[in-house]
C-alpha cells in the first residue's frame, strides 16, 4: 500500500456527531508551522527528543533484547519489567513519522536495525514478547493476562506498524504485527479463551488494524477485550479488581477508577469500538464516565491520578496538590480518549478538555531542551520535597533522562509526532479547525494556511490557497475560555455567532480568500469546587487554556507564606515570556504553632509586590525549589 496522498484522511470516521461531522484530517495533509507553539514541540522532539530516545534505549537494551533471541547470550534480559518491547514500538511509531517528514542517515539505520531484530525475534506461529521468549526468564507464555502485558505490547507493535505503513508506505512490520495480531485472535476471538489484557491498550490498536487491512476479526476481538472486562477473570493479585476496571463491566462503571493510564487507555479502545460497530449504549456510557471524570477527578491542569501508591485516580475530589500522580502517560491517554470521544459526537467541550490537557498536564512531561522528563507531575511541591519522580529512589528533584520503567518518555516522542493528526476534521460539506495553531492543511475541498500564536494569544488568521467551486463551511472552535469579539472575511466584519462552542461560516471560498478571528483570552482567577478538601479557600491563575504557577526562584519571599488578596484579580498584568505578575501578600506564620485555638489572633498578612507567576509547563526548568499552582486567600 503507497502512503497515503494529500487529503486523505487517516485517523478516525465520525458516525453520530452533533454539529461536527467527518473524519480527521492527518498525515501529509496537515503540516504544523514551526513559528506555532505545537510545531516548536514538533521540531524540537524531531531535533532533540527522538536522537535521545534512541540513545537511551540503546543504553537500556531494549533493542538488544530482540537481538539476542534468535542465539541466546550470556547476559539475561535488559530491564526488570515484561512489557519494555513497547519503549522501542512506541519510538518507532514516532520514528516512522520523523522519517516521513525529515528522514537522517543516523535514523535511518535506527529503523533498519530495529525491524531486522524484531522480525528475526518473532517465533513461526507469531508469538513477540522478549520477556517470556527469553531463555533465562522462568515463565511461560499467556500465563499471566493480569501482570504479563503480552496483548499490551501488540497493540503498541500494532500501532507502529500501521504508522510506518501509512506514513513510509512500509508494510514490513505490519506483516510481524498482523502475526501476532492473528494469533491473538485464534487464542482468544470468538472460538478462543475468553481473556483479556490486565492493562488496555491493545483494543485501540486493533480497531485502527481493522481500519488499516478490513479484516473484520481485529474489530470482534476488540470488541470483545471490551466486553469482557469486568468479568473477574484477571488475578486480581498486588490490587484490587478496581485498579485493572475489572470489579464490574464497563458499561456498568459508576466513575472512572484505578490505575488511571488503564482506565483512559480503556475508554479510548471503547471508543474506538463504540464509533465502528455503531454501539449507541456503549458510547452513552463513555460520555457519562468522561462527563464524571471531567466534574470531580480531574486536576485544574487536567492531570489525572491522585494516588501515587497505585497510580490511581482516587475518589471523588480527591483531588490534593502536593500528592497529584498525575502520570505523563495518563495524559496522553485522556487526550487519545478525548480526541476519539470529540469524533463520536462533535462535541467541543471535548476539546476544550483535550486542549487543557495538552498545554498543561502533557506539556510539563519535558523540558525544556526535550532530553529529561516528568513521571509524575503534582501541583505543588514544597521546599523540603525529597520525593523524586517516578517509582525509583534516588535521582534528580527535577526531570530525569530516563527511568528504569520508562513509558512516557517514548509516548511523549509518538504523540508530539503525531500532533498534527488531532487539529481538524473534513466531511463532505465542510472542514473544522478543532485545536488551534500554525499549520497548514490541503484537503479535498479547502486548501488552508493557518496563523496564530494560540495559545499564547487567540487571534486567528486562516488564507484559502485552494477551493472547491461550490459552499463549504470552514467550522472554527471557539475555546469556551474565550470570547469572540470580531469576525472578518476579505477585510469586511461579518456577523457571527458561536452555537455550542463553534464558528461556522459558509460560503464559496475563492484561493486568496482571508479570515481574520479575534478572541478575547482574559486572565483569571479561579476556584475548585467545595467539596475539595485539599484546596478550600485558595485560587489559582490561569490565562485561556494555560494554568500557571509561582517558583521559588521567582519570589523573594517562601512561596509557602504568599497569599492572595482581594485585589490580585484586578492588579494581574502581563510578564517574560508568556508569564504573568500577579499582586500577592504575605502571611508570617507563627513557627511551631500547627495548631491553634479558634479565637486565638490570626497570623499577620503584610502587602507584598508583584510575583511572577509562569506557565505551570515551564517549571522545574532552572532550579529545585518549592512551587505552587493554588494559593490561599488573605
Amino acid at each position: 500500500m503507497t502512503p497515503p496522498t494529500p487529503g486523505t484522511a487517516t485517523t478516525l470516521p465520525v458516525v453520530a456527531a452533533r454539529g461536527v461531522r467527518g473524519r480527521g484530517v492527518g498525515g501529509p495533509a496537515v503540516r504544523l508551522h514551526p513559528e506555532g507553539e505545537l510545531g516548536r514541540w514538533q521540531r524540537l522532539n524531531r531535533e532533540a527528543t527522538v536522537p535521545h530516545a534512541v540513545t537511551q534505549l540503546g543504553l537500556a537494551g531494549n533493542l538488544e533484547n530482540f537481538r539476542r533471541l534468535p542465539d541466546g547470550d550470556a547476559e539475561g534480559y535488559r530491564g526488570r519489567y515484561p512489557f519494555l518491547d513497547t519503549d522501542l514500538y512506541k519510538t518507532l511509531e514516532g520514528v516512522a513519522v520523523v522519517l516521513a517528514e525529515a528522514p537522517t542517515p543516523e535514523l535511518t539505520a535506527f529503523w533498519e536495525e530495529s525491524l531486522a531484530a524484531i522480525t528475526a525475534a518473532q517465533r513461526p506461529d507469531g508469538y513477540l514478547n522478549t520477556w517470556y521468549q527469553a531463555p533465562d526468564v522462568p515463565a511461560e507464555p499467556w500465563s499471566d493476562l493480569s501482570w504479563g502485558h503480552e496483548l499490551y505490547d501488540l497493540g503498541h507493535l500494532v500501532q507502529a506498524a500501521v504508522a510506518a505503513r501509512r506514513r513510509l508506505g512500509d508494510d514490513r512490520l505490519l506483516g510481524v504485527a498482523r502475526r501476532f495480531a492473528d494469533l491473538a485472535v485464534q487464542r482468544y476471538g470468538p472460538a478462543g479463551e475468553p481473556g483479556y489484557c490486565g492493562h488496555p491498550e491493545v483494543e485501540m490498536a486493533l480497531v485502527e488494524l481493522y481500519r488499516e487491512t478490513g479484516v473484520e476479526d481485529y474489530l470482534e476481538l476488540a470488541r470483545l477485550f471490551v466486553d469482557r472486562r469486568g468479568e473477574g477473570r484477571l488475578v486480581h493479585r498486588i490490587f484490587s479488581a478496581e485498579y485493572f476496571q475489572d470489579a464490574v463491566p464497563l458499561r456498568e462503571l459508576d466513575s472512572v477508577t484505578g490505575h488511571a493510564v488503564r482506565m483512559v487507555y480503556l475508554g479510548a479502545g471503547a471508543t474506538d469500538v463504540a464509533l465502528e460497530t455503531g454501539d449507541a449504549d456503549l458510547l452513552a456510557a463513555l460520555e457519562r464516565l468522561w462527563d464524571d471524570m471531567v466534574a470531580s477527578k480531574l486536576y485544574l491542569t487536567g492531570g489525572l491520578g491522585s494516588r501515587h501508591s497505585d497510580e490511581a485516580i482516587g475518589d471523588r475530589f480527591e483531588l490534593p496538590s502536593e500528592r497529584g500522580y498525575n502520570e505523563t502517560c495518563a495524559a496522553i491517554g485522556t487526550m487519545q480518549w478525548g480526541w476519539r470521544l470529540f469524533l463520536a459526537t462533535g462535541r467541543a467541550d471535548v476539546l476544550d478538555v483535550v486542549e487543557r490537557v495538552l498545554y498543561n498536564a502533557y506539556a510539563v512531561g519535558t523540558s525544556a531542551e526535550g532530553t529529561a522528563f516528568f513521571y509524575d507531575n503534582p501541583l505543588q511541591r514544597r521546599p523540603d520535597h525529597v520525593q523524586r519522580s517516578g517509582a525509583e529512589i534516588g535521582g534528580d528533584l527535577l526531570r530525569r533522562p530516563w527511568f528504569g520503567c520508562p513509558c512516557c518518555p517514548p509516548n511523549v516522542v509518538r504523540w508530539n509526532a503525531e500532533l498534527g493528526d488531532h487539529l481538524a476534521v473534513l466531511d463532505e460539506d465542510s472542514l473544522t479547525l478543532a485545536l488551534l495553531t500554525s499549520a497548514s492543511l490541503d484537503t479535498a475541498l479547502l486548501d488552508l494556511d493557518v496563523r496564530t500564536d494560540y495559545p499564547w494569544d487567540a487571534h486567528l488568521t486562516v488564507t484559502v490557497r485552494r477551493a472547491v467551486d461550490r459552499p463549504v463551511a470552514l467550522v472554527l472552535r471557539v475555546p469556551a475560555w474565550t470570547e469572540l469579539t470580531e469576525v472578518r472575511v476579505g477585510g469586511e466584519v461579518v456577523p457571527a455567532e458561536v452555537v455550542d462552542g463553534w464558528l461556522r461560516l459558509e460560503r464559496v471560498w475563492a484561493a486568496g480568500d482571508g479570515v481574520e478571528v479575534a478572541l478575547r483570552q482574559p486572565t483569571r482567577l479561579v476556584r475548585a469546587d467545595p467539596r475539595v478538601d485539599a484546596l478550600r479557600g485558595s485560587r489559582a491563575v490561569v490565562r485561556g487554556a494555560v494554568v500557571h504557577c509561582v517558583e521559588q526562584v521567582d519570589s523573594d519571599a517562601d512561596v509557602e507564606d504568599l497569599v492572595l488578596g482581594p485585589g490580585s484579580a484586578a492588579g494581574i498584568r502581563p510578564g517574560p515570556d508568556h508569564a504573568v505578575v500577579v499582586p500577592v501578600s504575605v502571611r508570617r506564620t507563627t513557627p511551631g504553632r500547627l495548631y491553634r485555638d479558634e479565637d486565638e489572633p490570626a497570623d499577620p498578612v503584610h502587602p507584598h509586590h508583584g510575583v511572577v507567576f509562569v506557565p505551570y509547563a515551564t517549571w522545574g526548568n532552572r532550579e529545585p525549589g518549592a512551587m505552587r499552582v493554588w494559593l490561599p486567600d488573605a
